[in-house]
């Protein structure tokens, strides 16, 4: 009895994607079709253009397509675990809509995971960074790394392959908060690199801003670790043994030396730089306290209001 080719599943998360969506879905499926049995996934997570109409259409020429509607905007990280979720595929393939990520490295991706690995993910080359840029994210990749005990690569981001075991794990976490790409390391299994130079997008810009990313991040680091909180307990002892020994050698100087104590800009610098640690420790408690209070509610992830395909 022949043995039937694997089944491949795409999972494209987009946002007002429309004008990208039709070269990408159809570089994707000429490319792999012959290769594997498919199906490609489009999560749309709430896009305001025209990406339902376009969407829409696309079904009525591959039949392999099935189009998810998120009821509103919930972001990249719950698209992607919408994807995951109904994603039937022996493997399962992550990739942007925008076309930036190029579709002939698939197939290394899946010649790698027939001869055994479990995870197979892109890296990419050649970015644009400055040297700020990439000294904070070697910092911060350092950090994860000491103190929450996963590594994640530099450079790696959603764009891999994951067995259907990876799968099967990652469907496992119920959590709120996710950090994708911590998720990733977190669940292990045998992995390998992909080097790729992304390509230019099919339309439009990104909307990913240094802000949301530094936010991704902070929701990383206080998602796998408690490293924050530490810091500021040590950094609560260091300002104390700080203020100890200075207001020592106030009181030496002025029995000893006689010298007079100085008045309201002590007061004042003190009370300003005690005030800034007070503030920087009660941030960092929020946010903990923050990610407490959205996992206790136990809201859904995600709510889908259509799911069509051909089927």
């Amino acid at each position: 009895m022949m043995q039937l080719s694997p089944l491949v599943s795409i999972v494209i998360p987009a946002y007002n994607e429309a004008a990208s969506l039709r070269q990408t879905i159809s570089e994707v499926a000429q490319l792999l079709l012959p290769h594997c049995r498919l199906e490609i996934l489009l999560v749309d997570d709430g896009s305001t253009d025209s990406t339902t109409l376009v969407a829409h259409q696309l079904i009525q020429e591959f039949d392999c397509l099935i189009y998810i509607r998120l009821s509103r905007n919930f972001g990249k990280e719950a698209a992607l675990t919408a994807g995951l979720h109904r994603a039937k595929g022996d493997a399962v393939i992550m990739l942007d809509a925008d076309g930036q990520h190029p579709p002939e490295v698939l197939l290394t991706f899946i010649r790698l995971w027939r001869e055994g690995y479990e995870t197979v993910y892109g890296v990419q080359e050649q970015r644009d960074e400055t040297g700020i840029v990439k000294i904070a994210k070697k910092i911060y990749y350092g950090l994860m790394l000491r103190f929450a005990s996963i590594n994640i690569p530099a450079n790696a981001g959603d764009f891999r392959l994951l067995d259907r075991k990876a799968v099967d794990s990652l469907n496992l976490i119920t959590e709120n908060n996710r950090y994708m790409k911590g998720l990733y390391a977190w669940v292990g299994y045998r992995s390998m690199a992909v080097p790729f130079t992304a390509r230019k997008r099919h339309s439009g810009h990104s909307r990913f801003s240094f802000l949301k990313l530094f936010k991704l991040g902070l929701s990383g680091l206080t998602g796998f670790s408690v490293i924050p909180l530490k810091l500021v307990s040590i950094t609560g002892l260091l300002v104390s043994i700080f203020a100890f020994c200075l207001g020592i050698e106030i009181l030496i100087e002025h029995f000893v030396s006689q010298k007079p104590v100085p008045g309201w800009p002590t007061l004042a610098v003190g009370m300003m730089f005690f005030a800034g640690i007070e503030l920087l420790a009660l941030g960092i408690i929020g946010e903990y306290v923050g990610n407490i209070f959205e996992e206790v509610k136990r809201r859904p992830l995600y709510l889908i209001a259509e799911e069509i395909s051909q089927n």
